[in-house]
C-alpha cells in the first residue's frame, strides 16, 4: 500500500473570536434528541470508522460489509470538505455518495455520523466557523435525517443519540459535536517549543488556560447530562477527538482539561450501564485505558483513518498494546449470551484481516 504523506496540522493559525453566549435547551428538547430505532432484535455487530477522502477508491467498504454490521458509526472527517464553497461541499458528500462500497452499506446496515473539522468545514475549526449553518443543513440532508428531527432545530450543534434492541440488552450510541462551539485552541508559544514538540512527534497544541474557553458549550453539556440517565446496558460516545490520550499535541480532548474531567463525572453519574468510548481524528488506531477516571476502567477505541494514514504516531501513555496506522476501520462484536455479556473489540485492515483487538466483559 503507498503511504500518504500527512496533512500538515501544523500551520500557522489566526486567533479565534471567543464564543459570547450560548443558548440553553428545555428539558422537553434535550430528551427529544434520543432517538429510538425500530425493532427489538439487539446490536451484535458495530462497525466504525473515520477520516474517508471522497477522492480515493475506498477500497475498504468490500471488507467492512462483508461484516454485515447491523450500525455503521461515521466519527467524523467523513468527507475533506474544508471550504465556505457550499457547492464545493455538496459536490464532496456527492462523490462519497456515489460510491459502490458505502452505497452497498447503507442497502444492509443503519448509518449514523457525527462530523469533525473537514467535514464541519475548515481545519481544526470551531466557533468562528462563517459558514456553519449551511454546512450542518447539508450534513443533515446527506445523513437523511428527517426533516422533522430535533438535530434540525436544535441551534448548537449536531450532536444526537440512538437506542437500540430490548429491556436488557439495550445499548445506546451518544454522538457529540465537538465543532460547533469550540473556542480557539492554544499553541506552544515559541518556535524553541515547537521545534521540540516535532522532535517527539507531537502536535503545537496544549491545554487552554483561558476559565472562558468552551468545548462542547452549555446546552450540549446540559444535553448530554439527560442522555446518560437514559437506561441501558452499554453505552458508546462517539467522539470525533480522542477522549482519553494526553500528551499527542494534536487536537483532542486534553486542551480542554476542565471539560474532560467534566465529561469523567457525568460518566460516572450514568443511570446504569457500562460506557465505552469511541473516537477518530488521528490517522491511526490504538486502545487507551484508563483506570481513574470512574468507577470501572474505561476504555477508548479509536479507528483512524478508513482511508487516511499517518507516519510518526504520536506518544500515548494510556495506550494498551500496539498502535497500527495504516487504512482500517473498527469492528465491535457484542455475545449477549455470555453469562456477562462480552464484547470483542477488533481494528481491521483495508482487507479485514484484525491487526489490533480487545476482549471485555461488561461489569457487573
Amino acid at each position: 500500500m503507498i503511504r500518504k504523506e500527512p496533512i500538515d496540522k501544523a500551520k500557522a493559525r489566526r486567533p479565534f473570536p471567543l464564543q459570547l453566549a450560548t443558548k440553553f435547551l428545555s428539558l422537553p428538547l434535550l430528551l427529544a434528541s434520543v432517538v429510538v430505532a425500530a425493532g427489538e432484535a439487539p446490536l451484535t455487530t458495530i462497525a466504525i470508522g473515520s477520516c474517508a477522502d471522497q477522492e480515493d477508491e475506498q477500497p475498504i467498504w468490500k471488507a467492512i460489509n462483508k461484516d454485515e454490521p447491523d450500525l455503521f458509526i461515521f466519527l467524523g472527517d467523513n468527507i475533506y470538505g474544508d471550504t465556505e464553497d457550499m457547492d464545493v461541499m455538496r459536490a464532496k458528500y456527492e462523490q462519497l455518495g456515489s460510491n459502490p462500497g458505502f452505497i452497498e452499506l447503507q442497502q444492509h446496515a443503519q448509518v449514523i455520523a457525527t462530523w469533525d473539522d473537514h467535514d464541519f468545514g475548515i481545519n481544526d475549526g470551531g466557533v468562528e466557523y462563517s459558514m456553519k449553518q449551511a454546512s450542518k443543513d447539508i450534513f443533515l440532508d446527506f445523513w437523511k435525517e428527517p426533516a422533522d428531527s430535533p438535530r434540525r432545530s436544535q441551534s448548537t450543534g449536531i450532536y444526537t443519540a440512538y437506542t437500540y434492541g430490548p429491556p436488557g440488552k439495550r445499548v445506546q450510541v451518544i454522538l457529540l459535536d465537538l465543532r460547533w462551539n469550540r473556542t480557539p485552541l492554544a499553541t506552544v508559544p515559541t518556535q524553541e517549543a515547537y521545534d521540540e514538540r516535532v522532535a517527539q512527534l507531537m502536535g503545537p497544541y496544549i491545554p487552554v488556560s483561558d476559565p472562558n474557553a468552551v468545548f462542547l458549550g452549555e446546552a450540549q453539556w446540559q444535553w448530554l447530562e439527560q442522555q446518560l440517565q437514559v437506561p441501558a446496558q452499554l453505552r458508546f460516545i462517539g467522539s470525533s477527538q480522542q477522549v482519553l490520550p494526553e500528551f499527542t499535541g494534536w487536537e483532542a480532548w486534553a486542551n480542554f482539561p476542565r471539560e474532560r474531567e467534566r465529561l469523567f463525572a457525568l460518566i460516572g453519574k450514568a443511570n446504569g450501564g457500562q460506557t465505552f468510548l469511541l473516537s477518530g481524528d488521528t490517522h491511526w488506531s490504538e486502545f487507551s485505558r484508563v483506570d481513574d477516571a470512574v468507577d470501572y476502567p474505561l476504555w477508548e477505541m479509536t479507528a483512524s483513518g478508513l482511508t487516511e494514514e499517518w507516519k510518526d504516531v504520536s506518544p500515548n501513555r494510556h495506550r494498551v498494546g500496539d498502535f497500527y496506522n495504516l487504512a482500517n476501520y473498527g469492528l465491535i462484536e457484542i455475545d449477549w449470551d455470555a453469562p456477562a455479556p462480552v464484547l470483542t473489540f477488533r481494528i481491521k485492515d483495508v482487507v479485514g484481516n484484525t491487526v489490533l483487538q480487545q476482549q471485555l466483559s461488561l461489569q457487573p
